[in-house]
Order: C-alpha cells, then sequence, then structure tokens
C-alpha cells in the first residue's frame, strides 16, 4: 500500500473529481433542488434563418413562447442554474417533462441521453484545463432539441459558445442553412474537440514524469503519478458513456433529426472513439509508470545495498585485526615488537587494497563508475 503525505486541501480536490449527483429517498419524482452555490440564471435567446439573425441578452422565458410557432430557427441558452423562477417559466412555456429539469438542475450528472416526445434530451461535460496547467474543469451542459428550437443549461458561461454565436452573425458555413438539429451539433463538437487539449496536457505530463523516474525517481514522483491515475480515472467516467450516447445520436430513428445531419453526428462519434482510445493509453502509460517507479527505487536501493557490501566486506578484516590486537593480552606476540604498529597498519593497507583491486576486477564498480 502506497502512503500519500497530501493536504486536506488537496484530498478534498481531488474527491471533487468524483462527486455524483443523487436524490434523497423519498422525494417525489420531477423535484428540483437548486444549489444555494448555483449562479443566478440569465437567458439569452437567439433566433434566425437565412436572412435574418436576432440576438436578446438578458431576456425572460416569456418571451420564448413565439418559439414554438415562427418559422425561425430558435436557441435559447440559460447561463446558471440558481434561480428557479427562470428554470420553472422555460419549463412551462416548452412544455418540458418534470423529470427534464429534474436532470438538468442534478449537477454533476452522468452523460446520457433521453427521449422524450418532441424533446430530445441530452447532458454532458465541458472539460477544460486548469489555469496552472494541472488537472482539469468540468461543468455540465444540457441540450433539449426540440422541433425548431434548441434549449441549453450550463453551470457557467462557455466562451466556446460565442465562436457559435459569432457564426450565426455573420451567416458562416451552414448553420443559418440548416436546423436546430444542426446547431446542437455544432455546440456538441465544440465540447468535444476541447477534450484533445486537456489530453495532450495529460500526454506530457506523463513524458516528463517518465524522465524523472529515470534521471531522480522520489516521493513526489510517485505523488504525481498517484494524481495523474485518480485524474485520468475521473476523465474516463466523463467521457466513456459519450460512446453510447453519440451511437444513439447516429442511429436514424428520431424524427428531430434529419438525415443530413446525422453525418455530423457520425463524425463526433468517431472523435469520442479516437478520445477514448487515447485516454486508455495513456491511463495504461500511467498504471505502468507506477511500476516502473518501484523497480527503479528498488535499483537504486540495490546500488546502496552493493556499495555498503563492498565497504562492510573491505572492513570486516581491518576490524578483526584491530580487535584482535586490542585485547592487550600481556603475553601477545608482536606487542613488544618495535615496528608492530606499522606492520599491522602496512598489512591493513595490503588487505584493503587487495579486495579493492579483486571487487574492481569482477566488476562490482562500473555501476557506480558509469554514472
Amino acid at each position: 500500500m502506497v502512503s500519500s503525505d497530501f493536504s486536506i486541501e488537496e484530498q478534498e480536490e481531488e474527491e471533487d473529481y468524483f462527486d455524483y449527483s443523487y436524490d434523497v429517498a423519498g422525494t417525489e419524482p420531477g423535484s428540483i433542488i437548486i444549489d444555494p452555490l448555483a449562479l443566478p440564471s440569465r437567458l439569452t435567446l437567439i433566433e434566425y434563418d437565412e436572412n435574418n439573425a436576432y440576438r436578446r441578452v438578458n431576456t425572460q422565458p416569456k418571451d420564448c413562447v413565439s418559439c414554438l410557432t415562427n418559422n425561425l430557427i430558435s436557441w435559447a441558452n440559460i447561463e446558471g442554474l440558481g434561480t428557479e423562477n427562470i428554470l420553472r417559466e422555460v419549463e412551462q412555456v416548452f412544455q418540458l417533462h418534470p423529470l427534464i429539469l429534474e436532470d438538468v438542475v442534478s449537477v454533476p450528472q452522468r452523460p446520457k441521453i433521453e427521449d422524450y416526445p418532441d424533446q430530445l434530451l441530452i447532458i454532458l461535460h465541458s472539460i477544460k484545463p486548469n489555469k496552472n496547467e494541472i488537472g482539469f474543469t468540468t461543468e455540465q451542459i444540457s441540450f433539449i432539441l426540440g422541433k425548431n428550437y434548441l434549449l441549453t443549461f450550463q453551470e457557467d458561461e462557455i466562451e466556446d459558445f460565442t465562436r457559435i454565436i459569432d457564426r450565426i452573425r455573420l451567416n458562416q458555413g451552414k448553420v443559418r442553412q440548416l436546423g436546430a438539429d444542426y446547431l446542437a451539433y455544432l455546440l456538441l463538437d465544440t465540447l468535444i474537440d476541447n477534450y484533445f487539449p486537456v489530453l495532450e496536457d495529460y500526454g506530457e505530463r506523463i513524458e516528463d514524469l517518465e524522465d524523472q523516474i529515470v534521471l531522480n525517481p522520489s516521493k513526489k514522483t510517485l505523488q504525481e503519478i498517484y494524481n495523474i491515475r485518480r485524474e485520468l480515472l475521473a476523465l474516463r467516467r466523463s467521457i466513456w458513456p459519450l460512446r453510447n450516447l453519440f451511437n444513439e445520436l447516429t442511429r436514424e430513428d428520431n424524427n428531430l433529426i434529419t438525415k443530413e445531419v446525422y453525418v455530423y453526428f457520425r463524425d463526433c462519434y468517431y472523435h469520442t472513439i479516437q478520445i477514448l482510445d487515447i485516454l486508455e493509453t495513456y491511463r495504461e502509460l500511467a498504471s505502468s509508470l507506477m511500476d516502473v517507479l518501484i523497480s527503479s527505487m528498488s535499483n537504486k536501493m540495490n546500488e546502496v545495498i552493493t556499495l555498503l557490501t563492498i565497504i562492510s566486506s573491505i572492513f570486516i578484516p581491518l576490524t578483526f585485526i584491530a580487535g584482535l590486537y586490542g585485547m592487550n593480552f600481556e603475553y601477545m606476540p608482536e606487542l613488544k615488537w618495535r615496528w608492530g604498529y606499522f606492520g599491522t597498519l602496512f598489512l591493513m593497507l595490503l588487505i584493503a587494497g587487495g579486495m579493492t583491486f579483486y571487487f574492481w576486477r569482477r566488476g562490482w564498480f562500473k555501476l557506480f563508475l558509469q554514472k
């Protein structure tokens, strides 16, 4: 068992990776429990067609009523899950199933897809590197796809979505020629693409650890390997369900997704498979690093033991001679010899030199001379 000297703050931060949401026994289905730390809700409504695009910031849910009747594609983006009144009004306007809003505010939720009458619920996590380039942060994003509208619920603002907003405003690409399903694809693809930089950071960290293990393994290295293994495990929990999620989106049996957009969701599916392959490779490397570290530390321990063994072997006969002539018996030979002291020292040097030469010929010093 590997011991750890992590501080309490580090342990709490690591445990956040493995948080999950659950209902208290006996809770009525469809109940929503607002996190006291959740940010206030803010609604942004974007409507567009091939010719025009409109954006309203900090609007009210009642302004979204027209989204159900007009011929425009509507995107209602709710940032923050802390205002129950706004969430309830959105639920009423779009006639959401009670279980949908419960899943939306239950953070964190396992990535999943749920098919409701005339609506499709998609929940996944936005993952991005920490500012200190160690670890990552996650944010739950919920998508509700309707016939001509898309609802998105975010814990906080996602900067990458502004690129999609600019594409709508500037009429770039196919976004204004296709429906809300294509808009959902663009947003989902943006979130998936953000996984690759996170994995690249872990690849660099693993390479640095490999160099540390070879050159100077230490307890800090062991702690870093332990952190990476935990983080990769948490990352796997967020990514692994995406394979089934996008596999469901590629099945041509949903009337909310057109045949033209199925191809794009299939591309997301392949990207997810690629991410999973990279993730599993890094997890195997991180696991093997632990074995390599233990082996490297054992080798260093063996080097120390070898050096101490050589030193002990040389001094054993010297200690015997010194102990023999240190007994001070009156009738011991050589005690009254004039050159006895110098003769004994010469004998000790001769024995030590002879043993050192013997060990050198046997190659015992090569391990230390190479360094």
